[in-house]
């Protein structure tokens, strides 16, 4: 087959939904990574310390999961398009809160308004899951990790920029303005994505108000239409939650952010530094991990993340400038493999008209026990150790590993 041809097919699945998302991914990475860079140094100069950032990312995670129940049940009965389009534009709003911050209370306050806006994460993700054939998930998912990773690399340089000519403070504000400015144009964006739930029922405002306690009836009741092994990687998954909100790429530049600065010594352009590194190397593994996920199937990939993140936080808790340059794109690659091998995993396993409860129902437990774990490490960091939370990370690895070692196992069918 010409090459030409083979790379055709190969990247087949670039189109409608999935190229519109894709689109907006990068147009959302790029201007998100700006202000991520020093986020939680942010909210030290307006005024908070280690347990205001766990508190925040408490808040956070707490919304994000009172949003998951309906979140999945909207997208399986109502369609996931409406939910998509509509809520992005509420997320670029919140971004203003953390422009026009005066002290780290408006940072709480926007960072409510935008997680309860990820009331579409269920149905984005659902989207994604349909959009993809399923010899191609691995690849999809991880080929959205390659791009943002390539939109997401300037970002740091631009960060360290902005702090160099405009201070801190400033050059934060100006940052959450470019967020506010492309994240308005990605929702303009998603407004062109079509509907993947034939024929759904139009909504109204009684069936909003309604919707809540009808969602938590369906989601639990979900778990007895899908297979066994999809519990117990919700398990496994579930255990890990609580110690991975240190270091998830949600938090990465939180506490992770804090460590790197104040016991390892590192600077703010160092530390933009190490990020544009992560992104490169992201970049490099992206292509490889979804092809390996493809291959030899999604359990393996998932174990090999879990072996490879001690060796990771070893390296950043006992890291200098040579050692960080390898533990955080290290931990890139743990959540790469880890988040790609388990979305592919679950939509091989779980039913396209169940595949938006079951998100969202793993989402709301998963986010639930990441508000305990990032407000646990708030805690820690403050009054006992800044190494304790990275070791009670490693020690939860050893439930998680069991768990997917002897109780996942992969479908013979995968579900289209």
């Amino acid at each position: 087959m010409p090459f030409i041809d083979k790379l055709r097919e190969e990247f087949s699945f670039f189109r409608g939904n999935y190229l519109v998302l894709v689109v907006s991914w990068i147009l959302m990475d790029f201007a998100g990574e700006i202000p991520a860079t020093y986020y939680a140094l942010y909210v030290k100069d307006l005024n908070g310390n280690d347990l205001i950032i766990g508190i925040i990312g408490f808040v956070s995670f707490l919304c994000l999961a009172s949003v998951q129940f309906p979140g999945g049940y909207l997208a399986d009965k109502y369609g996931r398009r409406w939910l998509v389009s509509t809520l992005t534009f509420g997320v670029a709003l919140s971004s203003i809160f953390y422009a026009l911050a005066p002290s780290w209370e408006a940072i709480l306050i926007g960072a409510i308004v935008e997680n309860l806006c990820l009331l579409y994460q269920p149905a984005l993700w659902a989207m994604i899951a349909d959009a993809l054939p399923p010899e191609k998930r691995g690849m999809g998912i991880s080929i959205t990790h390659l791009i943002s990773s390539v939109s997401t690399t300037p970002g740091p340089a631009v960060a360290a920029f902005l702090y160099s000519v405009y201070g801190p403070i400033n050059g934060m504000r100006i940052s959450y303005g470019v967020v506010a400015v492309f994240f308005f144009m990605a929702a303009a964006l998603r407004s062109r994505l079509q509907e993947t739930i034939k024929d759904p029922p139009k909504i109204s405002a009684k069936d909003l108000i309604h919707s809540y306690p009808v969602s938590l009836r369906e989601s639990f009741r979900v778990w007895s239409a899908v297979p066994r092994s999809m519990f117990y990687m919700f398990l496994a998954n579930l255990v890990g939650s609580f110690s991975f909100a240190v270091i998830s790429t949600y938090t990465l530049s939180t506490f992770v952010l804090v460590y790197a600065v104040e016991d390892l010594r590192l600077t703010r352009p160092e530390w933009s530094l190490i990020l544009i590194a992560l992104f490169i190397i992201m970049i490099a593994v992206a292509f490889p991990v979804g092809k390996l996920i493809d291959k030899v199937g999604r359990k393996i990939p998932l174990l090999m993340s879990y072996a490879l993140t001690a060796p990771a936080i070893l390296l950043f808790v006992y890291g200098n400038l040579p050692r960080l340059f390898i533990a955080i794109p290290l931990m890139g690659l743990v959540q790469l493999l880890m988040f790609s091998a388990f979305t592919a995993l679950m939509a091989d396993l779980v039913p396209k008209e169940k595949r938006g409860k079951v998100t969202g129902f793993s989402q709301f437990f998963n986010y639930i026990v990441m508000a305990v774990g990032i407000l646990t490490a708030g805690i820690l960091f403050q009054t006992v150790s800044h190494q304790l939370p990275f070791f009670l990370l490693l020690l939860l690895l050893i439930p998680q590993f069991t768990l997917t070692l002897f109780l996942v196992h992969e479908p013979e069918k995968r579900e289209e």
